[in-house]
């Protein structure tokens, strides 16, 4: 069975990490064969829940599990970032900014003394991408191509209404792209999706016949989710965001099936679509051998690079913010 890996969740006593931490443990993510220790960890006040998370867990009787240790970051080889301050109501994004710079920096920076240099990182706790580049920019010595916010759990949206509407399964949808942040102004394209319709594979655009809908209610649907499902359940998305996890971290480990590209928030380098560099934006890769790459040379037209130049703007400005308070924090 080899070594175990060491797993790290925060936030590791709410409503995501419910969901996620079960399939961790399964094995549906690192494989059926891999031991794994987990370490969880979460706010002072969440303590007494995450006891009972943690007896639950011993309670599954899971094959993979071994102990869980003291020092959180210390040797890890994955670190999923779930947890992070909430919006409230009346609450500023400015505000949520500040209170989350302060979060991730200090993160960043015990990943940056006790992780493994060859951590993989993953963001989850919104606003991801801001978040995601800080905890970056605090852990100098871990490669920034490490660091990713999940942008999965928006990409799985895009594909199951394509999927919806033309009465396949969301597996036969595939290369639907966010472009962005993780956020109401992100681009669900599906310029170069396929889709396979009786046996045979075309684009969505063709096998849709509806351009209004696909430029007009899909992107909205897609972009308003989260909220929707807050509206309907009085709570976040828990059971696909943390679906959207194991598919994430999934691809990182054992990478992307041939012929298909994920979307993932990753750090721009300042050549690909147009992007600005050092923005931590979400872009189509394939990933192979633990590492990412963007998918190059699609062709943007006119629609989309507009749509995706209001996201860049979007996240250049949350930068920008995150920045001052982090030198000031």
């Amino acid at each position: 069975q080899g070594e175990p890996i060491r797993v790290l969740v925060t936030g590791a006593a709410g409503q995501i990490a419910y969901s996620l931490l079960y399939s961790i443990a399964k094995g549906h993510v690192f494989g059926k064969e891999q031991p794994l220790v987990l370490v969880l960890l979460d706010i002072t006040p969440m303590m007494t829940v995450l006891e009972g998370v943690v007896m639950e867990l011993q309670d599954c009787a899971l094959p993979l599990l071994r102990d869980k240790e003291e020092v959180a970051f210390k040797d890890l080889d994955i670190a999923i970032l779930v947890g992070s301050m909430p919006r409230r109501e009346g609450m500023e994004r400015k505000d949520l900014l500040k209170a989350n710079v302060k979060i991730f920096k200090s993160q960043g920076a015990a990943l940056d003394k006790y992780a493994k240099k060859t951590v993989k990182v993953v963001v989850v706790g919104n606003p991801a991408n801001t978040n995601c580049l800080i905890a970056s920019k605090s852990a100098p010595s871990i490669p920034k191509e490490n660091f990713s916010c999940l942008t999965r759990l928006d990409h799985n949206r895009a594909k199951s209404q394509i999927a919806l509407k033309l009465g396949v399964t969301a597996n036969d949808v595939k290369n639907v792209i966010i472009w962005g942040n993780h956020s109401s102004t992100q681009y669900p394209d599906v310029n170069h999706a396929k889709v396979n319709v009786k046996g045979k594979e075309v684009g969505v655009y063709e096998a849709i016949k509806d351009d209004s809908w696909l430029k007009g209610d899909f992107i909205l649907t897609v972009q308003q989710r989260g909220a929707a499902v807050i509206k309907a359940r009085k709570l976040s998305s828990a059971m696909s965001a943390a679906k959207a996890i194991c598919d994430h971290v999934r691809d990182i480990w054992f990478g992307t099936p041939a012929g298909e590209f994920v979307s993932m928030g990753v750090i721009s380098d300042g050549n690909s679509y147009g992007v600005p560099e050092d923005l931590l934006y979400s872009f189509p890769v394939v990933i192979k051998d633990k590492t990412w790459k963007f998918v190059e040379g699609l062709p943007i037209n006119d629609f989309s690079r507009e749509k995706m130049d209001l996201t860049a703007k979007e996240l250049t400005e949350e930068k920008e913010t995150a920045v001052e308070f982090l030198s000031s924090a």
